[in-house]
């Protein structure tokens, strides 16, 4: 029965990657475009599209023959090692592709280092507290972490370009000719994606440090540091699929970073491939995507049933969910205060006015944040822009929950439908729902949602996955609780508080996003004040003026920190009263069954240690 199930998973995921395969190359016919126009205009801009030159462009690449001729001719080269010829350069596309790819992933494996040290750092509060036995119910999570997973890639990597790179002369800002060539980009790449990670970890750990492994290493006097990594050991396996999805994702979506740094690799040669529409190189690089998700996720499984052992082959995991006690909610009060208060002082101020005498001013009072290229107020259009920016991210946001959840609970369905998805690029996942939905006003947040869920999925199946062996749910079951019943009781309330405060630690990237796709064609286009399109359109004037971009980025970080804080401050479980007034934290049914069967456990061990020394 397992083998059937295995057998069924990969001929679902060869299925997927079939069909993405063959939608690329029937992209330009889907869209409705002449390949052999748009190839002409990136071979040469200035030569004149007449009937003759196409019909030689079409002869040279075979297009008359029909998209399923081109390719099924390029699929029957696979098995050869043979990906074709570029259309644009004419070179071979495999060893182009494989070079790319392999600075990918030295560039990717960088960015991981820096993405462990950042998890570390934004965790390293929960893990000195637990290890000393002082966490008190307290979370550890906050606006920092939140902070940092806000903060835009593409800006961080301008910046350290700029400052670390031009101005002090520290590093190497542009090219790829050695180790040191690797360190400003990692940085650009590893700190927003360790800040998600450490986030997630840091969630985890607390239900960790009450397990009753770490109670009883304590009390035989085990060092602090041990039981931290213990703790650390027991928390990862659930954040290991949405480590492989970063792999895979700044593998093939690091595309603003490379094109800043002028790195060959892969996002960049595919998404130059994706705007010129040359097949044969993005069809090639799609695939080497493909199979490094599918080579991620079997090592990220691996990986985690190593660290868990057997105890969850045989259900004997203790649940890492635990009640969220009540949480000050002042972090959340000073968040909302200052988002509300920059959106009311920039709605009185006119958005739209052109002042080419004050372009790129610093703040002022007249000014607080500055003004634009254009000399446009910034702090009007932020005020502008916050409507269309919250609602729509926020919608988004909602939308990639529900959908990431509920693909999740069916992790053979979605998990190979998770790989592919996360390993198309943004831009590619755009132009493919542009050429199917059309052009219209809810194309750009229909391209975000189709890959905004990924994620949330994984982590949904992650956590259900340890959930599902943890001892109270074995319990629960050999009692003669059903499936349902385990899944609204039980199941669902463990994984839906983790899940849904990563969702809102990615509401900023999701708006930021939506910036990205202005680059298009779609999506908010210039002269609309939208935070993500502020920061895409001020990003040339960095250095000359970094008000521009520092304004809309501390909105959206503000954005994030709320978001998370609001988040962490939510209370789970039902309050019910208790006498003299007020509310008591009521832990859930399975928490309680959990201790209650922990006391009876202690108190038979007595009754047995008694009657062993009466025996004597």
């Amino acid at each position: 029965m397992h083998h059937h199930r295995r057998a069924v998973t990969l001929l679902w995921r060869a299925a997927l990657a079939a069909a993405l395969v063959c939608a690329i190359g029937l992209l330009p016919w889907l869209a409705h475009t002449d390949p052999a126009l748009t190839v002409l205009k990136a071979r040469s801009v200035d030569r004149e599209p007449t009937p003759e030159v196409l019909a030689d462009i079409r002869a040279q690449l075979g297009l008359d023959a029909g998209p399923l001729h081109l390719l099924g001719q390029w699929l029957a080269g696979l098995p050869r090692g043979d990906a074709g010829r570029s259309w644009l350069s004419g070179t071979e596309v495999m060893p182009a592709v494989l070079d790319a790819l392999g600075v990918s992933l030295l560039l990717t494996a960088v960015a991981l280092v820096v993405a462990a040290v950042t998890a570390g750092l934004v965790c390293a509060r929960t893990l000195w507290l637990g290890s000393r036995r002082r966490l008190g119910g307290r979370r550890a999570g906050g606006s920092g972490s939140a902070v940092l997973a806000a903060l835009p890639e593409f800006l961080a990597a301008s910046v350290l370009a700029t400052v670390v790179g031009v101005q002090l002369g520290w590093l190497p800002a542009l090219g790829w000719y050695g180790p040191q060539w690797t360190v400003l980009p990692g940085l650009a790449l590893g700190v927003p994606a360790g800040a998600v990670l450490g986030r997630m970890l840091d969630d985890l750990l607390p239900g960790a440090f009450a397990e009753p492994w770490a109670l009883a290493a304590a009390a035989r006097g085990l060092p602090g540091r041990s039981i931290a990594r213990q703790a650390v050991r027991r928390c990862v396996p659930a954040l290991l699929p949405n480590a492989g999805l970063f792999v895979v994702g700044l593998t093939g979506g690091a595309v603003a970073v490379e094109q800043i740094f002028d790195i060959p690799g892969l996002g960049r040669t595919t998404l130059q491939a994706a705007l010129a529409q040359d097949l044969p190189v993005l069809q090639a690089g799609t695939l080497a995507l493909l199979l490094l998700a599918a080579a991620a996720t079997g090592l990220a499984r691996l990986a985690a049933r190593l660290l868990i052992g057997p105890a969850l082959r045989d259900g004997a995991l203790p649940t890492l969910h635990r009640p969220t006690p009540p949480a000050r909610r002042i972090l959340p009060l000073v968040h909302a205060a200052g988002l509300l208060g920059v959106i009311a002082a920039g709605l009185p101020r006119d958005s739209l006015a052109l002042d080419t005498t004050e372009r790129l001013r610093p703040p002022s009072w007249t000014h607080p944040f500055g003004t634009d290229s254009l000399g446009r107020d910034m702090l009007a259009r932020i005020g502008h822009g916050a409507l269309d920016t919250l609602l729509l991210a926020l919608a988004i946001t909602v939308v990639a929950l529900f959908t990431g959840v509920l693909l999740g609970l069916v992790p053979r369905l979605s998990g190979p439908l998770v790989d592919t998805v996360n390993a198309v690029p943004a831009v590619l996942g755009a132009l493919l729902v542009t050429a199917v939905a059309g052009r219209g006003t809810a194309t750009p947040a229909l391209a975000v949602s189709v890959v905004a869920w990924a994620p949330l999925a994984a982590h949904t199946s992650s956590l259900l996955l340890q959930e599902r062996a943890a001892v109270h749910i074995t319990a629960t079951r050999a009692l003669g609780a059903g499936r349902w019943y385990l899944l609204r009781h039980e199941l669902l309330p463990a994984v839906l508080p983790p899940v849904t405060r990563h969702a809102l630690l990615r509401l900023p990237g999701v708006a930021l996003s939506l910036a990205s796709l202005a680059f298009l064609g779609l999506g908010a286009q210039p002269p609309s004040p939208e935070w993500g399109l502020l920061l895409a359109e001020n990003q040339p004037y960095a250095e000359r003026a970094p008000w521009a971009v520092l304004a809309p980025a501390a909105v959206l970080a503000l954005l994030g920190a709320l978001a998370v804080t609001a988040a962490s401050g939510a209370r789970w479980g039902s309050p019910r009263p208790k006498a003299g007034g007020g509310v008591r934290w009521r832990p859930r049914r399975a928490e309680r069954r959990t201790a209650t069967a922990g006391t009876e456990q202690r108190r038979i061990t007595k009754e047995l240690a008694a009657a062993g020394t009466e025996t004597r």
